[in-house]
């Protein structure tokens, strides 16, 4: 694809990306400040050539920063940038824009307007940013997280918004708007504390990290309630890494996170009159830990959580309710040589308090609920959707089951299960209903630019798992209970 062809076909989106941009609010200026500052904090470091790492040859390094930067949108798939930013003239659809540590992405499409450039980029791997270059650091201290919070995610919208010109002639025949350029700015980074999020009617309170990450959720859909509490404990974790790349491929790979990890549930669930459903999202909000340049490459260690809630209730009413916690392992991690993992997880699960003996509700037919709970550590770039580099994932499910009251012949049967799954590797995930969003985008855009970027894929780079803990159990341990649904 040459430089003149994707130039003219971004020529033909300006107006129409320039008007929906407009209404989004997309124009919000940045502060020009210092490397260090406000800026940095914003929208990342910037990047810094270094004699021992070698970038990618379609890798664009673009300006000075955060300070080339005007906004972002607040899922952070569009960069507004100065236009007369050193090598912001290079971009071109299909190559790879590195202006900050979590301004790094494949350029899917670039839109002018007045003095700035509209760069709407999709998800790379490490790998294809790098080249050669070997990264460490020992000791990272999860403390005073900078806490980067999105609104409510684009993906949770069955179809793309309906077309609209806002009045005003955009192109020989009217456009679908494309669903990714309607997203508001992104709001300014907090120090600490926590996140409120909204997301498939979900309403999420997250938090971070020095007891451990968690997210608090409510749902209410006027004939089903839940609400509950989600947490990986811990005590003051800490992080070291080590990750070498040479020729484009990972040769070696290290990720250990200390701190005493447990887990713990509570949730209240009922049902009236209403409809059973299933629902998983990533919570639209960061907790990043700057490292700083090693290397020249700005890295964040960063923690982002996914929820998954999937009901299944027996009957139109009915109320279950439950709690437990339990030990975990001391600490979380994988090491990798030359295409062989070993994952490091020092395990000890021990029961803290009972989650089966906590069982209480009133059924009148059978309550089912499952709870899955995904914490994923990153050591890398990018930001929110798109984080890759060096991850260990731990996936916790819950589910438990409460018969009903009116049919127990002896008993009331309760039961429980829960499974511990980790996946490591480097690299980056993206889950299906994200995918499938920007892949509508890129269809879209295709007919009216005549530009051609294959479909991003849900995952890329190497990768392995383990399962760490599963076990059931049910009361009374009868066939007629059954299993409890993980």
């Amino acid at each position: 694809m040459s430089a003149s062809r994707a130039r003219r076909g971004r020529t033909v989106l300006a107006a129409a990306v320039t008007v929906l941009l407009a209404v989004s609010g997309c124009s919000g200026g940045g502060s020009g400040g210092a490397p260090g500052g406000e800026d940095d904090l914003r929208y990342g470091g910037a990047p810094a050539r270094d004699a021992d790492v070698t970038f990618q040859p379609d890798v664009v390094v673009v300006g000075d920063g955060g300070r080339s930067v005007r906004s972002v949108t607040d899922d952070g798939l569009t960069w507004r940038i100065d236009a007369k930013a050193r090598n912001a003239a290079d971009l071109d659809p299909g190559e790879v824009m590195f202006v900050t540590g979590r301004g790094v992405g494949r350029v899917l499409d670039i839109a002018p307007e007045g003095d700035d450039l509209l760069v709407t980029v999709g998800p790379v791997d490490i790998t294809e940013v790098i080249r050669d270059g070997t990264f460490e650091q020992r000791d990272v201290t999860l403390s005073d997280p900078v806490v980067y919070a999105a609104g409510e995610p684009f993906w949770s919208e069955e179809e793309p918004a309906a077309p609209s010109t806002f009045g005003r002639s955009v192109a020989v025949r009217p456009l679908r708007a494309p669903v990714l350029a309607q997203r508001p700015v992104a709001p300014p980074p907090k120090r600490g504390g926590g996140a409120d999020t909204k997301s498939h009617g979900y309403s999420v309170f997250s938090s971070c990290c020095t007891d451990g990450v968690g997210a608090h959720f409510k749902y209410d859909d006027g004939g089903v309630r839940l609400v509950g509490t989600v947490t990986l404990t811990s005590r003051r974790p800490d992080a070291t890494f080590h990750l070498s790349i040479g020729a484009g491929r990972v040769s070696r790979a290290e990720l250990e996170v200390s701190g005493g990890f447990g887990i713990k549930v509570e949730f209240e669930a009922g049902i009236q009159d209403g409809q059973n459903h299933r629902k998983e999202f990533p919570i639209a909000a960061d907790f990043s830990f700057p490292i700083g340049q090693v290397a020249g490459v700005p890295l964040s260690f960063t923690v982002s959580q996914t929820l998954g809630v999937r009901t299944a209730f027996g009957a139109k009413l009915g109320t279950i309710k439950g709690s437990g916690e339990f030990s975990l392992a001391g600490s979380l991690g994988f090491g990798y040589r030359d295409g062989s993992f070993g994952p490091r997880v020092s395990h000890n699960f021990q029961r803290k308090s009972s989650l089966i003996n906590s069982l209480t509700g009133v059924p009148v037919g059978v309550m089912g609920l499952v709870i899955e709970h995904g914490i994923r550590f990153t050591v890398g770039i990018n930001a929110y959707l798109f984080k890759a580099g060096i991850y260990f994932e731990l996936q916790v499910k819950y589910g438990q089951t409460l018969g009903s009251a009116l049919g127990a012949p002896y008993a009331q049967c309760r039961g429980v299960g829960i499974g511990v799954h980790a996946v490591f590797g480097v690299g980056y995930s993206i889950l299906e209903p994200v995918v499938k969003v920007i892949n509508k985008f890129l269809s879209l855009l295709e007919p009216v630019t005549s530009l051609k970027i294959p479909p991003i894929k849900a995952e890329s780079g190497i990768r392995s798992s383990k399962e760490v803990y599963t076990a059931s159990e049910t009361i009374p341990d009868s066939p007629v209970c059954g299993k409890p649904p993980v």
